[in-house]
């Protein structure tokens, strides 16, 4: 394959759709070329919405035999490390090779964190842990750990995934940076511009040194946000309502780092975090309607792929 991997979002709202339109839509991303479907992860997101990152995942493997799925991103520290780490070996057993867990913190709405039981203030350090806890756990051997928030002797799952699972880190913050570099496989951006990304992929490089790695991560990518229409003004006008929509603040908060346009402008747009160092993106894309949101998408795939 040439080029960047490129992932695409299903429609916000595509679980409560049935089994039959999903099965239709993960058909249709193979068919256009991508090399993954993505999946968020919400328990109560602003206004109560969300969906449950790997009870999505398993759908999507269970409605489709072979494309990958990847969260982006699973809320990790609000979930206890154990109970994630057997979810993640009955879907490895299940669907093996299929799955990237793109974990974070979840920083935009810490009223969702705090009625998890999770002080917001926590998240960071309880990130840390987890991901110690579950790298211990996939290896299939006994974990014994004592720290801030878990307590464990000799805890085990088994059976190990046979494939390992990739865990990309995601975060804007130089904690979440330093943390992909310790602790991930690569490092999830969003809203950043291809410099900072630059910047990140030698950061995190000089952290997996700091921290003695052999195997430095190479897995960086982007969440991109965009539209996609005849026009700049078409695209945007699909664009700026959904975000809107989901995050409950201004577009113009985001729309320095959120393409609309052509899928040619699109493609331009990404073409330098390729650069970068970006080695996938994962699409959201948006447009007057969901197929034509899949085609415009799709197309951007090819541009980056030709590019």
């Amino acid at each position: 394959m040439s080029g960047p991997a490129v992932g695409v979002f299903a429609p916000l709202d595509i679980m409560s759709r049935g089994p039959d339109e999903l099965r239709g839509l993960l058909a249709g991303a193979e068919e256009a070329g991508f090399d993954h479907v993505c999946c968020g992860d919400h328990v109560s997101f602003f206004i109560g919405v969300g969906t449950d990152g790997l009870l999505t995942a398993s759908a999507y493997a269970a409605a489709h035999p072979r494309l990958p799925v990847y969260t982006a991103v699973f809320l990790l520290p609000l979930r206890h490390p154990v109970l994630v780490a057997r979810q993640l070996a009955d879907y490895a057993a299940f669907a093996p090779g299929r799955l990237v867990f793109g974990v974070g913190v979840g920083g935009e709405d810490p009223h969702e964190v705090a009625i998890c039981g999770v002080d917001p203030r926590t998240r960071g350090r309880r990130m840390d842990e987890c991901l110690e806890i579950l790298r211990g756990l996939l290896t299939g051997k006994p974990v014994t750990f004592h720290g801030e928030f878990f307590d464990l002797d000799d805890a085990l799952v088994l059976p190990a995934p046979v494939e390992p699972i990739p865990i990309v880190i995601g975060g804007r913050s130089d904690a979440a940076v330093r943390r992909a570099g310790r602790l991930g496989d690569g490092w999830l951006g969003i809203w950043n511009s291809p410099r900072r990304f630059a910047e990140v992929v030698e950061q995190i490089d000089e952290e997996a040194t700091r921290a003695g790695r052999d195997d430095h991560p190479r897995r960086h990518g982007m969440q991109v946000w965009c539209g996609v229409g005849n026009s700049h003004e078409e695209a945007r006008g699909a664009l700026a309502p959904a975000m809107q929509a989901m995050y409950q603040i201004p577009f113009e908060r985001f729309e320095k780092y959120s393409p609309a346009g052509t899928p040619e402008d699109v493609a331009g747009f990404l073409a330098p975090y390729v650069e970068a160092g970006c080695t996938s993106f994962n699409l959201i894309p948006q447009a007057g309607d969901p197929q034509t949101a899949l085609e415009g998408a799709a197309e951007v795939k090819r541009l980056l792929s030709r590019s």
